[in-house]
């Protein structure tokens, strides 16, 4: 079974997410701090991580230059407010295969996810 982190400091928002994506059957572990999910990921065999970009500790963009510097190859898709395109590229450039604003739709979210898995 395919395991997704999902790392945002709103809880109604890990709350949403997990219930897109428990639909299809996937295990769900919930970070609520950039850091909390960079420790989940050194302990945890991950399938794929969802991240929000703005959080108070490590920002999504941290994260992904510290998955980049540690050589792990986890697909990550950015969940953002953050609307702007310089954004987008940036978390592009840091090895996000995905980008998806906020508030997230269902289907959008559920698609990413799958296609990372075909």
């Amino acid at each position: 079974m395919a395991t997704v982190l999902i790392i945002d400091d709103a809880a109604f928002s890990r709350r949403m997410l997990r219930k897109y994506l428990q639909v299809d059957g996937y295990e769900i572990l919930e970070a609520a701090t950039g850091q909390e999910g960079l420790e989940m990921i050194k302990s945890h065999h991950l399938s794929c991580i969802l991240t929000d970009l703005l959080m108070p500790d490590i920002s999504g963009f941290e994260l992904l230059d510290q998955l980049q510097q540690s050589g792990l190859k986890i697909p990550t898709i950015i969940i953002s407010a953050d609307i702007q395109d310089s954004s987008r590229q940036k978390g592009m450039e840091l090895g996000a295969v995905g980008f998806i604003n906020k508030p997230a739709k269902e289907e959008a979210v559920r698609q990413a996810v799958r296609q990372i898995f075909e």
